[in-house]
Protein backbone atom coordinates (compact mmCIF):
# COMPACT_ATOMS: atom_id res chain seq x y z
CA UNK A 1 0.00 0.00 0.00
CA UNK A 2 1.43 3.59 -0.90
CA UNK A 3 -0.06 6.49 0.68
CA UNK A 4 -0.04 9.79 -1.23
CA UNK A 5 -0.62 13.41 0.48
CA UNK A 6 -1.40 16.98 -0.77
CA UNK A 7 -1.96 19.72 1.99
CA UNK A 8 -4.49 22.64 1.15
CA UNK A 9 -3.76 26.02 2.11
CA UNK A 10 -6.76 29.07 2.13
CA UNK A 11 -6.62 32.33 3.96
CA UNK A 12 -9.63 34.62 3.85
CA UNK A 13 -7.33 37.86 3.90
CA UNK A 14 -9.27 41.04 4.46
CA UNK A 15 -12.51 39.75 2.96
CA UNK A 16 -15.41 40.21 4.53
CA UNK A 17 -16.29 36.24 3.47
CA UNK A 18 -20.43 36.36 4.00
CA UNK A 19 -20.76 38.45 1.06
CA UNK A 20 -19.00 35.86 -0.83
CA UNK A 21 -16.89 38.20 -2.34
CA UNK A 22 -13.58 36.21 -1.37
CA UNK A 23 -10.75 34.93 -3.20
CA UNK A 24 -10.84 31.30 -4.35
CA UNK A 25 -7.49 31.40 -4.66
CA UNK A 26 -5.21 29.19 -2.60
CA UNK A 27 -2.20 26.51 -2.86
CA UNK A 28 -1.80 22.97 -3.31
CA UNK A 29 1.24 21.87 -0.67
CA UNK A 30 2.81 18.55 -2.15
CA UNK A 31 5.29 15.91 -0.44
CA UNK A 32 8.28 16.67 -2.60
CA UNK A 33 7.86 20.45 -1.90
CA UNK A 34 6.03 21.54 -4.75
CA UNK A 35 3.48 24.00 -4.42
CA UNK A 36 0.97 24.91 -7.03
CA UNK A 37 -1.42 27.69 -7.35
CA UNK A 38 -5.01 26.23 -7.14
CA UNK A 39 -8.56 28.43 -7.26
CA UNK A 40 -12.02 27.92 -8.48
CA UNK A 41 -12.52 27.92 -12.05
CA UNK A 42 -13.66 31.18 -13.67
CA UNK A 43 -16.05 29.08 -15.08
CA UNK A 44 -17.77 28.34 -12.12
CA UNK A 45 -16.74 31.68 -9.80
CA UNK A 46 -16.46 35.08 -11.91
CA UNK A 47 -12.66 36.88 -11.94
CA UNK A 48 -11.56 38.55 -9.83
CA UNK A 49 -13.06 35.39 -7.14
CA UNK A 50 -11.16 32.87 -8.89
CA UNK A 51 -7.77 33.13 -10.30
CA UNK A 52 -7.77 31.59 -13.76
CA UNK A 53 -3.63 31.85 -13.67
CA UNK A 54 -4.48 28.60 -10.82
CA UNK A 55 -4.95 25.56 -11.70
CA UNK A 56 -8.70 24.59 -10.88
CA UNK A 57 -9.89 21.40 -9.41
CA UNK A 58 -10.85 20.15 -12.86
CA UNK A 59 -8.29 20.69 -14.66
CA UNK A 60 -6.32 18.68 -12.26
CA UNK A 61 -8.49 15.72 -12.70
CA UNK A 62 -7.77 15.76 -16.48
CA UNK A 63 -4.09 16.53 -16.17
CA UNK A 64 -4.26 13.43 -13.73
CA UNK A 65 -5.87 11.32 -15.94
CA UNK A 66 -3.62 12.22 -19.02
CA UNK A 67 0.21 11.96 -16.63
CA UNK A 68 -0.84 8.87 -15.55
CA UNK A 69 -1.84 7.51 -19.39
CA UNK A 70 1.16 9.02 -20.54
CA UNK A 71 3.44 7.48 -17.63
CA UNK A 72 2.14 3.96 -18.41
CA UNK A 73 2.30 4.42 -22.49
CA UNK A 74 6.01 5.54 -22.08
CA UNK A 75 6.99 2.85 -20.01
CA UNK A 76 5.66 0.33 -22.16
CA UNK A 77 6.75 1.57 -25.34
CA UNK A 78 10.40 1.42 -23.44
CA UNK A 79 9.94 -2.25 -22.55
CA UNK A 80 9.04 -2.93 -26.15
CA UNK A 81 11.81 -1.64 -27.54
CA UNK A 82 10.26 1.79 -29.18
CA UNK A 83 11.81 5.19 -28.76
CA UNK A 84 9.84 7.73 -27.92
CA UNK A 85 10.88 11.45 -28.73
CA UNK A 86 7.81 13.54 -27.51
CA UNK A 87 4.19 13.22 -26.61
CA UNK A 88 1.37 15.48 -26.56
CA UNK A 89 -1.82 15.43 -25.18
CA UNK A 90 -4.57 17.76 -25.29
CA UNK A 91 -6.95 16.12 -22.87
CA UNK A 92 -10.74 17.51 -22.58
CA UNK A 93 -12.98 17.03 -19.73
CA UNK A 94 -16.46 17.53 -19.77
CA UNK A 95 -18.86 18.25 -16.83
CA UNK A 96 -22.25 17.47 -17.01
CA UNK A 97 -25.04 15.62 -15.18
CA UNK A 98 -24.52 12.04 -14.45
CA UNK A 99 -26.82 9.53 -14.16
CA UNK A 100 -27.67 10.39 -10.26
CA UNK A 101 -28.13 14.24 -11.46
CA UNK A 102 -25.15 15.22 -9.83
CA UNK A 103 -22.84 17.86 -11.49
CA UNK A 104 -19.87 15.80 -12.72
CA UNK A 105 -16.83 15.38 -14.85
CA UNK A 106 -18.75 12.75 -16.92
CA UNK A 107 -15.88 12.33 -19.65
CA UNK A 108 -12.49 12.69 -19.94
CA UNK A 109 -10.97 12.48 -23.88
CA UNK A 110 -7.24 11.61 -23.98
CA UNK A 111 -6.38 12.64 -27.51
CA UNK A 112 -2.06 11.63 -27.35
CA UNK A 113 0.11 12.30 -30.39
CA UNK A 114 3.21 10.44 -30.31
CA UNK A 115 6.25 10.81 -32.75
CA UNK A 116 8.63 8.19 -32.50
CA UNK A 117 12.75 7.88 -33.16
CA UNK A 118 14.81 5.22 -33.61
CA UNK A 119 15.44 3.12 -36.46
CA UNK A 120 12.05 1.35 -36.01
CA UNK A 121 8.82 2.73 -35.77
CA UNK A 122 5.59 0.73 -34.22
CA UNK A 123 2.83 0.31 -37.11
CA UNK A 124 -0.83 1.71 -36.39
CA UNK A 125 -1.99 -1.85 -34.76
CA UNK A 126 0.84 -1.46 -32.12
CA UNK A 127 0.60 2.13 -31.08
CA UNK A 128 -3.01 1.68 -30.08
CA UNK A 129 -2.09 -1.43 -28.47
CA UNK A 130 1.00 0.59 -26.27
CA UNK A 131 -2.31 3.10 -25.65
CA UNK A 132 -4.81 0.29 -24.32
CA UNK A 133 -2.13 -1.26 -22.04
CA UNK A 134 -1.54 1.93 -21.14
CA UNK A 135 -5.37 2.63 -20.18
CA UNK A 136 -5.54 -0.75 -18.65
CA UNK A 137 -2.90 -0.07 -16.15
CA UNK A 138 -3.14 3.40 -15.34
CA UNK A 139 -4.36 3.45 -11.43
CA UNK A 140 -6.13 6.91 -11.81
CA UNK A 141 -8.37 5.96 -14.28
CA UNK A 142 -8.84 2.91 -12.58
CA UNK A 143 -10.17 5.24 -9.20
CA UNK A 144 -12.20 7.78 -10.81
CA UNK A 145 -15.47 5.83 -8.66
CA UNK A 146 -13.01 5.51 -5.51
CA UNK A 147 -14.66 6.24 -2.34
CA UNK A 148 -14.29 9.44 -1.12
CA UNK A 149 -14.40 9.74 2.95
CA UNK A 150 -14.44 13.16 4.84
CA UNK A 151 -12.82 13.20 8.20
CA UNK A 152 -13.03 17.16 9.67
CA UNK A 153 -11.38 18.65 12.49
CA UNK A 154 -11.77 21.78 14.29
CA UNK A 155 -8.70 24.58 14.60
CA UNK A 156 -8.62 25.81 18.14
Amino acid sequence: MHQYTARITWQRQDAVFTDKRYSRRHDWHFDGGAVVPGSSSPLSVRVPYSDPAAVDPEEAFVASLSSCHMLWFLDFAARAGWVVDDYVDQAVGVMDQDAAGHTAITRVTLRPVVRFGGERRPDNAEHERLHHAAHEACFIAHSVRSEVLCEPGLAD
